[in-house]
């Protein structure tokens, strides 16, 4: 290859990772926005203090279930019509959502729209990863799904900002950002190792097929069950902040937007360390377990809180986002794991899953809350989860550095 054609080739593969990047920053903003303007949202629409959690969980699960539709609906798209497609169809879908969302007066009406901007939500990371991951060399892909992550995850930050000029705002910048990104991504190249399986007879985008073997499908369901914590730690104890803050004593209220906005950076911050500790030690599983382990020490830290005080929140939401800091690291894990024909559609759905996840953890929460209340249910639900994921994690194979040029067989796995 002549150094004008690497040049080339090398302005192509920055570009894509600057893309990916962008893309997981509004999919972060848009994802998060309503945790961040819950309350305010929902008493402009008439919804009373009484009712402000029970309709705010009902939203939030409505808009996790069209995550769990659309993670499966685009991972098919980018396996059999490629990475690319899926990069545009759900931004453009997302984008018109959100614009809607500033304009919804009623409940239901709301977690319609939530529910269709979540179905578009689900295409965005997975596209991205597996775009990455099949570019960058098998060294330095870790690097890249690192730079997305960190990058993507400051879009929190900017849902905290907008929402600070009203809710209805904050919904009309997070459609807007979507369509600015949508006119980037011309120009953007398909996957090679997509368009060599393109070409061929090979089965593409088959859900079936993680199903139709056992050691594939528990591999698959280990691969979503070792990203639950962090759904909890989000979708939790941080969009719970303000009934966790009345559980735990704390003299001031607890902002939920404040909350989400600190973690996010702790989120950032911890993928940092979490993508060049699996470049030093060569192992993602080694990294996934020592994440896992500090996130249990810095939620207890979270509810043992008595009398927490505004600052004290706003660390700990920090130190707890950089515990939860494995989100690059994890999804990555999850395309390495499987063949080029069907790792959209794992990269996609799993990400997807594990948000879709809070919807039985919130169910689960809600039963223990009965019996426990919100401060000691807030403990069990955290072992439990961590438990299952480390046994999870303890099942999968280590994947640095693997060649991911090869398919899996509708037989067995490859």
């Amino acid at each position: 290859m002549t150094d004008t054609a690497s040049a080339k080739v090398s302005r192509n593969v920055i570009f894509l990772v600057l893309v990916a990047s962008l893309g997981y920053f509004v999919d972060i903003y848009d994802l998060l926005v309503f945790s961040i303007v819950r309350k305010a949202s929902l008493h402009d629409i008439g919804v009373s203090e009484a009712d402000m959690l029970a309709k705010g969980q009902f939203i939030i699960n409505v808009q996790m279930f069209g995550l769990l539709l659309g993670g499966l609906l685009w991972g098919i798209i980018g396996d059999k019509l490629g990475r690319i497609k899926v990069l545009f169809g759900s931004i453009l879908l997302y984008s018109i959502a959100n614009f809607a969302n500033a304009y919804v007066s009623d409940v239901n009406s709301y977690a319609i729209i939530r529910f269709i901007a979540g179905v578009g939500l689900a295409g965005e990371l997975g596209a991205g990863i597996t775009l990455v991951t099949e570019t960058l060399s098998k060294e330095k892909r870790g690097y890249g799904t690192m730079i997305v992550a960190v990058i993507g995850l400051f879009g929190a930050a900017a849902a905290y900002e907008a929402a600070k000029y009203g809710w209805q705002t904050a919904y009309k910048v997070g459609g807007g950002l979507g369509l600015v990104l949508l006119l980037l991504r011309v120009g953007t190249f398909e996957s090679g190792m997509f368009n060599k399986v393109k070409e061929s007879g090979v089965s593409k985008g088959n859900f079936c097929m993680l199903f139709t073997n056992g050691g594939r499908f528990k591999k698959y369901l280990y691969c979503i069950l070792i990203g639950a914590p962090l759904w909890y730690v989000v979708g939790v104890l941080v969009t719970l902040s303000p009934e966790f803050g009345k559980a735990l004593g704390s003299a001031v209220p607890l902002s939920a937007g404040e909350g989400v906005l600190y973690t996010y950076i702790g989120i950032s911050v911890g993928d940092i360390f979490a993508g060049l500790l699996a470049q030093i030690t060569k192992s993602r599983k080694l990294t996934m377990a020592v994440f896992l382990l500090l996130s249990v020490v810095t939620a207890f830290i979270y509810l043992g809180s008595e009398g927490i005080t505004h600052d004290k929140f706003v660390w700990t939401c920090f130190f707890m986002g950089c515990s939860v800091g494995y989100w690059a690291t994890f999804v990555t894990i999850a395309a390495e794991q499987f063949g080029t024909n069907i790792r959209s559609t794992v990269t996609t759905t799993v990400p997807n899953f594990v948000r879709g996840s809070l919807i039985p953890i919130n169910m689960a929460f809600n039963a223990f809350v009965v019996h426990y209340g919100m401060v000691t249910s807030g403990y069990i639900m955290m072992v439990l989860l961590t438990i299952i994921s480390l046994f999870s994690l303890s099942q999968l194979k280590e994947t640095f550095g693997k060649d991911l040029n090869y398919i899996e067989e509708e037989a067995g796995v490859s």
